[in-house]
């Protein structure tokens, strides 16, 4: 098995980046780490186009930057438009805007940035995995501390890094937990390095998916384990859904274009007829259970989403509110424009900021979705694409950008890998022959 290690400047930040997420989360400086690698990464991949042959080799770029790439810097661009706007129209003041412009960096320039530095700098995707297979293990090895924590009479809390002072989203970007109590029942979750536990769920469900991808059976197994630890030790629903769906989804979607796959599909749905009724009755049981074992937070969650819906329909429909606005007691306080990508757009961003994130991201789903069914090197991006659009319809995708760079530099790693299959596969026209 050859050794897998970091071969130029770019494959050795992310790889130490990435093997102490541990360690940065201990000084509660993670939300401040994966935006300025964002930057710095962006920042080489950008020289390295502009200078062309004249960088060192080992950092040369590939070729231009891919399509796609300049398609997320649009609708990225758009967004930093639409908020500017929104702020202008409901009079926030240069203080806020100048704020919010730094949360944009911070945040929805990340999803154009990583892909970027994956799609132009020489990162190969296995550097990726056995790297977060190594932070993997780092978290089995941490699993057994966090999980008797409550159990021993350990603080839930550890401590608030000052670095808070920086600014962000909350406190619980720079805090340090052991774990944390769910009101609703006031059992123990676990979030491991994220601010809270759903989001512990999603990390969870990338570690499988990088995992499937590693060859050394021994770093894989470890991947696994620690991703269906971080699921499970969450209690997250839409963790459930995703191991399974985002998992099975990409290895099953080749046999959607084999002619028996087909046949088989034909006869299952002709079968309906029989069968169909009892199916329905038991997946809207299934649905109402799903929903059931955490009531208190659907209703929060739905709730949220119908003010976001008809404010935005009332007060903003172009740019929107400009920002996130503190909700009443009904929700729990939460802030309206939380907890729902989409719906959070459409309030936050109105309709053109809704479009210019919807645009590049289901471009680049198709694009994925397309070269699944022609290359099992579109499993793992599938995956991630996949993820990325569960959490979506859970989480504002762009605050936890920070924790997910290493499967947006996949994305890009994913756009080279298909722009140098392209490039092999067009025949090289045969030179002319001149006359004597």
């Amino acid at each position: 098995m050859t050794r897998v290690s970091p071969a130029n400047p770019a494959e050795k930040i992310i790889w130490h980046t990435l093997i102490w997420t541990w360690g940065f989360y201990a000084l509660g400086a993670l939300y401040l780490v994966g935006p300025v690698l964002a930057w710095v990464l962006g920042a080489i991949a950008a020289l390295s186009v502009y200078l062309g042959p004249a960088i060192r080799s080992d950092l040369r770029a590939s070729g231009p930057v891919p399509w796609i790439i300049w398609l997320w810097f649009a609708g990225m661009a758009v967004l930093l438009v639409a908020l500017w706007a929104g702020h202008l129209d409901w009079g926030l003041g240069l203080k806020k805007s100048i704020k919010s412009s730094v949360g944009w960096a911070k945040g929805w320039a990340l999803l154009a940035l990583f892909p970027l530095a994956g799609a132009v700098l020489p990162v190969r995707r296995e550097i990726l995995i056995r790297a977060q297979c190594i932070l993997a293990l780092s978290t089995l090895i941490i699993a057994p501390v966090l999980l008797a924590a409550p159990y021993v009479g350990l603080p839930e809390r550890i401590f608030t890094s000052p670095l808070k002072a920086v600014g962000g989203p909350g406190p619980e970007y720079f805090t340090v937990y052991l774990y944390t109590f769910d009101p609703a029942s006031w059992t123990a979750r676990w979030q491991f390095y994220a601010p809270w536990s759903p989001f512990a769920a999603i990390l969870g469900i990338l570690t499988v998916l990088f995992a499937l991808e590693e060859r050394h059976r021994g770093w894989m197994l470890a991947g696994l384990f620690a991703g269906v630890l971080m699921i499970l030790a969450s209690k997250s629903r839409m963790g459930l859904v995703g191991l399974v769906a985002c998992t099975m989804g990409p290895r099953l979607l080749p046999l959607v274009a084999r002619t028996w796959a087909w046949i088989a599909f034909s006869a299952l749905v002709a079968s309906l007829a029989v069968w169909g009724a009892f199916a329905l009755e038991l997946g809207k049981a299934g649905i109402e259970n799903f929903r059931g074992a955490r009531a208190d937070s659907t209703r929060v969650r739905e709730t949220l989403q119908r003010i976001a819906w008809e404010r935005w329909q009332t007060d903003a429909v172009w740019f929107g509110h400009g920002t996130v606005q503190p909700g009443p007691h009904l929700v729990e306080y939460m802030p309206i424009g939380s907890h729902h990508t989409w719906y959070a757009l459409l309030f936050v961003k109105g309709l053109v900021g809704f479009f210019g994130f919807l645009v590049p991201f289901v471009v680049h789903f198709t694009m994925v979705l397309t070269d699944t069914v022609r290359s099992p090197q579109g499993r793992l991006p599938l995956g991630i694409m996949m993820t990325f659009l569960l959490l979506s319809f859970g989480e504002n995708i762009e605050i936890e950008a920070y924790l997910m760079w290493p499967a947006l530099i996949l994305l890009g790693c994913h756009i080279r890998e298909m722009d140098s299959r392209r490039r092999c596969a067009t025949p090289t026209p045969a030179p002319k022959l001149e006359a004597t």
